[in-house]
């Protein structure tokens, strides 16, 4: 009996304890981040990481249970650093996590904030401290919106949309390092008939708004036209002038987008976004609607940045302000404003960029290393023009990273693009 009675003393002593100890137990008095992760990048930590892929699904880990009711958006910021865009996501909760995951692709080589507010809550009522940490995208900075890009890595497709070559309209292209390990290959153009066709080239110019951005570096060793002079370069082409052309002139003296824009009423018409460098505007001796235009008179001229080294070009269109603008390695070098036109001139009215291709002398294919594909026949009996002619002005160099976008990039995009690239 005394057996007994010590036993259920001992239980008894200890269901006490142990009650003592659950009374002891404390709530938390703070609610703190305690991990944030994705994959397996720390994106809590002192440095931040530079290799976030571009869908990324982000845990957050606190001291204790989160309440599922303010784990909303609201409370959770996702904000691209260089144009301070807010990227939409989604917010789920799960006992102490959140899972943070952006609506669309992140932009590759981006850096991002992401931001948690004292609107996130524990369960228990507490209110987060604040806090920031940010992150960069993995890869080569591209603004969002691209139509099409070739990068050339041993073949010429397009590498985001459906514009690949058509069969048989890739001819004499060989594909060779580019400006630096990271860029890859580049495809190689003879200089006397190496050209690549792609289809459906109004589908890629018909939009108010457009860029065209590429890297291109000539070769002007023994490139000349049939009286021995340095031959131009047809670098891309979209049945010339009635689409879009970019050429670069046999001296480097100049380079210019040719191209075809809406007028209404079903029109179009071409102008060229001409740069010669020689700083002359609409202020200073310049034609009326030249806005701009770089001089570089005193550092070589336009053969200075571009003759035989590589070299970034952008040529943009904004259809809100009717300006045209060109750059070249992440610099603004010409801009012309439609609005600026004399009185009565139809481009006053322009809309935006329009094919306005014509049967039988232009073909609706886009074509680089020469002004049009092999099937138009325009200017086919000119010496400068003609495909068949080995020293019309056929491209001879390389060309990589060719990108269209339905946008008008910005300034800070094509400038983080640039120092991304090169």
């Amino acid at each position: 009996m005394k057996r007994k009675n010590v036993f259920l003393s001992v239980i008894l002593i200890t269901a006490m304890f142990a009650i003592v100890l659950t009374s002891c137990k404390k709530e938390p008095t703070d609610f703190t981040l305690a991990a944030l992760v994705t994959g397996t990048i720390d994106l809590n930590g002192a440095t931040s990481p530079n290799t976030v892929p571009v869908k990324p699904a982000i845990v957050a880990t606190f001291n204790t249970d989160v309440d599922v009711a303010t784990a909303i958006p609201a409370n959770v910021s996702l904000v691209q650093d260089y144009d301070k865009a807010v990227m939409a996501v989604t917010v789920t909760a799960s006992g102490k996590t959140i899972t943070v995951t952006p609506t669309e692709d992140l932009g590759n080589g981006a850096l991002y904030k992401l931001s948690l507010s004292a609107g996130l809550k524990s369960t228990g009522g507490l209110a987060l401290t604040s806090v920031a940490r940010t992150f960069t995208t993995l890869g080569t900075f591209v603004p969002k919106g691209t139509i099409a890009y070739w990068n050339f890595e041993d073949n010429a497709n397009d590498q985001i949309g459906p514009y690949d070559p058509a069969a048989g309209g890739i001819v004499a292209i060989t594909y060779a390092a580019s400006r630096n390990t990271a860029a890859g290959k580049a495809a190689t153009f003879d200089g006397t008939t190496s050209i690549i066709e792609v289809p459906n080239g109004d589908v890629l110019m018909n939009s108010p708004d457009f860029t065209l951005s590429f890297w291109v570096k000539t070769n002007s060793t023994g490139h000349v036209d049939a009286g021995g002079n340095p031959a131009g370069y047809f670098v891309i082409g979209l049945a010339a002038f009635y689409g879009f052309q970019f050429e670069i002139s046999g001296d480097f003296s100049s380079c210019k987008l040719a191209a075809s824009y809406d007028i209404g009423g079903g029109k179009a018409a071409s102008e060229d976004l001409w740069f010669p460098g020689d700083g002359k505007n609409k202020d200073n001796g310049g034609w009326q609607g030249w806005e701009f235009c770089k001089d570089l008179t005193g550092s070589g001229g336009v053969a200075g940045l571009i003759k035989d080294k590589w070299t970034q070009v952008v040529c943009k269109y904004e259809a809100s302000t009717k300006v045209g603008t060109m750059y070249i390695n992440g610099e603004k070098m010409k801009s012309q404003n439609f609005n600026l036109w004399p009185d009565g001139d139809a481009k006053r009215n322009v809309t935006g960029m329009k094919y306005g291709g014509i049967a039988p002398e232009t073909v609706n294919e886009l074509a680089f290393g020469f002004i049009q594909s092999r099937a138009g026949t325009l200017w086919d009996t000119e010496p400068w023009g003609g495909y068949d002619f080995p020293t019309s002005n056929h491209f001879k160099g390389q060309l990589d990273d060719v990108r269209i976008f339905h946008k008008a990039l910005t300034e800070t995009e094509i400038q983080l693009m640039y120092n991304s690239e090169k």
